[in-house]
């Protein structure tokens, strides 16, 4: 078979070029008007975004990792208290954790949806746990409404990690609208994607907002005076720009990954655990992922047949040689489980209907 009949994972040179035009356009604009940082590209975006989601404010920051530590910094949690978080995770989540200071708390996951298990958040409580960060994994929706029960009850902070999940729903309500303070990543390969590193923050809370305007400019909201220890952490112009234009597009670019999505669920044999679909969630496919243990077997075989996939996530942050003298050896079987078992396959804007039946028909084969 040629190279040019490989089924790519993704080709981020392909799925932007149906926006290239405008995106060149954009890049003028931003060079023509000699302004680079925080000016009314970053503006625009951030009143466009908040507006999308029907929310007060929105931060535009440098990634999704700054994203989340800022909004851990703005809420000025006491230093050293436990933050809740998912075991089944990219380091991300964790890492922001560790850099505002604070100590992670792994959770669980539900076995059928990956993400938190919220049956298993409560015994994990102490007097030291000041918040929860719940991480929208593969594009889905964590259990919201249980997960806002327990935090009430325990007068917890919760923090939702949506950089896979931009789009999504859970009983019609968007990824970043439960939490105090929400961070989103715009990495290219994101359903929404920019042309570089990006992210910003949600909050519908002022002084929230006022907080993480401070962390990601010196600490500084008027120029020279710094009133807290702060970062660099700006959204770019450009950046701004691009993501205004790819804003118009997310909800097609959803249903797309939707409609392939469903070809898999329908059509895939059952000897592949293939993701849960349930009422009242509006999943957006950042990541289709199946489970078989004969995973690495499948990878080897897809590839022989000239169709790439990827592993989410190949090691576990709990067997990262960084968090060896931190979350020490705590056990986490079935996070360890999915990390062993899971395959993504391709599911991006580059792929048509036929290019999804290929991977079928392949898998099927099996």
């Amino acid at each position: 078979m040629m190279a040019t009949n490989i089924i790519e994972y993704e080709n981020l040179g392909k799925s932007n070029k149906p926006y290239q035009e405008e995106l060149l356009e954009a890049c003028k604009n931003v060079l023509a008007s000699g302004w680079f940082v925080l000016g009314n590209q970053v503006e625009n975006f951030e009143k466009m975004f908040a507006q999308f989601h029907e929310s007060q404010y929105c931060i535009g920051v440098g990634n999704g990792l700054d994203a989340l530590v800022i909004s851990l910094r703005a809420l000025n949690l006491p230093d050293k208290s436990e933050v809740i978080v998912p075991s089944n995770t990219y380091i991300a989540s964790i890492l922001a954790i560790l850099h505002a200071g604070l100590t992670p708390i792994l959770v669980e996951p539900n076995i059928a949806t990956y993400n938190i298990d919220p049956l298993l958040i409560e015994e994990k409580i102490t007097p030291r746990t000041s918040a929860i960060l719940v991480v929208h994994l593969y594009g889905k929706l964590c259990q919201m409404d249980a997960i806002g029960a327990i935090a009430k009850m325990h007068n917890l902070k919760i923090i939702e990690d949506c950089a896979q999940a931009h789009g999504a729903k859970f009983n019609n309500r968007l990824a970043g609208t439960f939490g105090d303070i929400n961070g989103f990543s715009f990495y290219p390969t994101k359903n929404l994607g920019a042309i570089g590193d990006a992210g910003c923050i949600l909050t519908n809370d002022l002084e929230l907002a006022n907080g993480a305007k401070k962390y990601r400019n010196y600490g500084s909201q008027k120029k020279y005076h710094n009133e807290i220890v702060g970062y660099n952490s700006r959204l770019d112009e450009l950046q701004a720009a691009f993501l205004s234009i790819k804003l118009k597009y997310l909800n097609e670019i959803t249903l797309h990954k939707r409609e392939l999505a469903k070809l898999y669920l329908e059509n895939l044999k059952s000897d592949f655990i293939k993701p849960i679909v349930e009422n009242n969630f509006y999943d957006v496919y950042h990541i289709f992922n199946i489970r078989t243990e004969r995973r690495d077997k499948l990878k080897r075989f897809l590839l022989e047949n000239n169709i790439n996939t990827e592993i989410h996530y190949p090691i576990m942050p709990i067997k990262q040689h960084a968090m060896a003298d931190i979350l020490g050896n705590i056990e986490t079987p079935i996070a360890e489980e999915i990390h062993n078992t899971t395959l993504s396959l391709p599911i991006s804007t580059i792929h048509s209907v036929d290019d999804i039946f290929k991977v079928i028909e392949i898998m099927n084969k099996f």
